[in-house]
């Protein structure tokens, strides 16, 4: 009997049919539905009100209704968990959450043969850490030092699994001292023998709640060992649940990064000591590394992504392209109106951060009134966290310094040149009424993934200036101007070229229409992704036991284009549901002839 503790909580959605799951899934099956198990494994994100992604994830849930969903969702913070779920489609078979804020000791006691497998492990795990070329911004490692770590991580992996968990060994004076060992020993890199004993801490508390995934109980055949494929929708710890049910029960694994968590990294963390970074960089670089190599897929949400993934060790052959769906009847109205907006007003829309550099947008615009006097600025956005407040008051700062004789009431709109708002005032109800409000839409930051605000300019059929900066040059495909970024006078030169110019900026503005309708979407998200499940289904193994009448197994008997509707699903004989004594059981299975299958069921 298994007696290790539950480490999840289990919340099970049911349908809205009145049959338990297993039948209702075989219902669907025999009226020829294309369904797909998909474990859909989230960081942060779907399905929390307040998560990651979460409007992406949900559309392409409730897009793809002939397919089930089971949700493996790792939560960032206890607020998270209390804002609650948003509302689940019928198609959402269960949800399994765990949360990768907190971690309480879980009361394992190795043996000694258990230590001693953790310290070799782990200390296999240190060594990969310190040795080699990864923790540079490449990301480069060669294929022995990726299988070190890959090995040390399934080990631990499966100790986890023999012993019911990891997180006091984790965070035990033993993992401290292999981390010391493998920075200490011969070969390896200077900044990791910097290392003092504070830093060590900091790295193995990083490492104890990166690792968290791995003491989960989610990867038994009632677990993720009962789905077709594993969808993470990030890297880093959304992946890990992928990989370790890869490794334990051969389920394949897409990947979808809109935003590179490696980079992610490398941005965020800017204060720790130096070995810290250099250590930490390393692990992120080899869980990239073994993510890419490992799963079926890869979906890079713009070529700006796809180019660090390459660079981390990605295979050219397994990444696909496909850009993040996005609602384009919100802005309908207004791409279709044939009314341009004020004339003299640029409009610049999204979060206020320093990342968006506002100071110089508020720069190039005072440029912009000496050659155009009657051009106004209306900034629309809320800032994020405290950061962002002040940041905002630094920019009303600046703004009421660089228009001196218009600073008085610069908060509200009228005739002062800049107006900072937010989505549901007075002036600016609605996002679309944001966009409509003026001539130019301009985006000046100097850090971007995926220009989301650029895209809804694009759907409104408004001229952009843009920075280049991110996939800005990917999107924008020509119909809008692109200047360096943190060059004001390259920015105002753009804008005046353009309010100067309305026949351009119409011509700009309906390409880019086009363009946006053609290539971010959610239809063409949604219809990406459901090819891409089928592809990977239909070339992999399909991991059940099928038995005849007699009661023998037969070999190839279950063809994975079983999961396709066609000629080949019209199958005989007896049928065998997945699973076992004390197991949910999985869809039932029925077989055809012995060799049956075809050559997308090899390997």
């Amino acid at each position: 009997m298994d007696n290790r503790p539950s480490r999840h909580r289990l919340v099970r959605i049911r349908s809205s049919r009145c049959e338990p799951p297993d039948q209702w899934r075989l219902s669907r099956r025999e009226i020829g539905g294309a369904l797909v198990r998909i474990g859909l494994l989230t960081e942060g994100g779907y399905p929390y009100v307040s998560g990651d992604a979460r409007l992406w994830c949900d559309r392409l849930v409730r897009g793809l209704g002939q397919h089930e969903f089971d949700i493996y969702a790792l939560s960032r913070s206890e607020r998270q968990e209390d804002d609650g779920w948003v509302q689940l489609p019928p198609q959402v078979g269960r949800v399994i959450t765990a949360p990768l804020w907190t971690a309480p000791d879980d009361g394992v006691v190795y043996g000694r043969r258990a230590r001693r497998r953790f310290a070799e492990s782990y200390g296999e795990l240190a060594a990969a850490l310190c040795e080699g070329g990864v923790g540079d911004a490449s990301g480069e490692s060669s294929a022995a030092e990726a299988d070190r770590f890959a090995s040390a991580l399934y080990g631990l992996a499966e100790l986890a699994r023999d012993e019911g968990g990891l997180v006091g060994a984790l965070r035990s004076e033993i993992a401290v001292r292999a981390l010391e060992r493998a920075c200490r020993a011969p070969g390896a890199r200077q900044t990791a023998r910097e290392a003092r004993v504070p830093e060590l801490l900091a790295v193995a508390a990083h490492l104890e709640r990166a690792l968290r995934p791995l003491s989960l109980d989610w990867y038994e055949d009632d677990g993720l060992g009962a789905v077709d494929l594993c969808h993470a929708a990030s890297g880093g710890p959304a992946a890990l649940p992928g990989l370790l049910a890869h490794h334990f029960c051969g389920v394949p694994l897409l990947v979808t990064e809109y935003g590179v968590r490696l980079r992610t990294h490398y941005l965020a963390d800017t204060e720790s000591a130096p070995a810290v970074r250099a250590l930490l960089a390393a692990f992120h670089g080899r869980l990239a590394t073994e993510t890419y190599r490992r799963a079926a897929v890869v979906t890079p949400g713009n070529t700006h992504a796809r180019r660090w993934q390459e660079r981390c060790g990605a295979d050219r052959e397994k990444l696909r392209t496909v850009y993040p769906g996005m609602d384009a009847a919100r802005f309908a109205e207004v791409g279709e109106s044939a009314e341009c907006g004020d004339p003299d007003r640029l409009v610049w829309v999204g979060r206020i951060e320093p990342a968006k550099d506002l100071i110089s947008l508020l720069h190039a615009f005072a440029e912009i009134r000496k050659e155009e006097p009657k051009t106004r600025l209306r900034i629309v956005g809320a800032p994020t966290g405290p950061e962002g407040a002040a940041y905002l008051g630094h920019c009303k700062a600046l703004a009421a310094q660089l228009f001196p004789d218009e600073a008085e009431g610069l908060h509200a709109v009228g005739d002062n040149p800049v107006s900072f708002e937010e989505i549901g005032g007075p002036e600016v109800p609605t996002l679309a009424d944001a966009y409509a409000s003026g001539a130019v839409i301009v985006l000046s930051s100097v850090v971007e993934g995926f220009p989301i605000s650029l895209v809804e300019a694009m759907f409104c059929g408004r001229a952009t200036v843009s920075t280049d900066v991110g996939a800005v040059v990917e999107v924008i495909g020509g119909t809008g101007l692109v200047v360096p970024p943190r060059n004001p006078k390259a920015l105002a030169e753009a804008c005046v070229t353009l309010l100067r110019d309305p026949e351009r900026r119409e011509r700009l503005g309906a390409a880019a229409r086009a363009r946006a309708l053609e290539l971010f979407t959610v239809e063409q998200n949604i219809t990406a992704f459901h090819s891409i499940y089928l592809e990977i289904v239909s070339h992999t193994p399909v991991r059940r036991v099928v038995l005849d009448n007699t009661g023998e197994p037969l070999p190839f008997a279950a063809p994975a284009e079983a999961h396709v509707p066609g000629h080949w699903t019209e199958l005989s004989t007896r049928v065998v549901a997945r699973g076992g004594p004390g197991r949910a059981a999985g869809p039932p299975v029925r077989a055809t002839p012995p060799f049956a299958a075809t050559e997308g069921a090899s390997g």
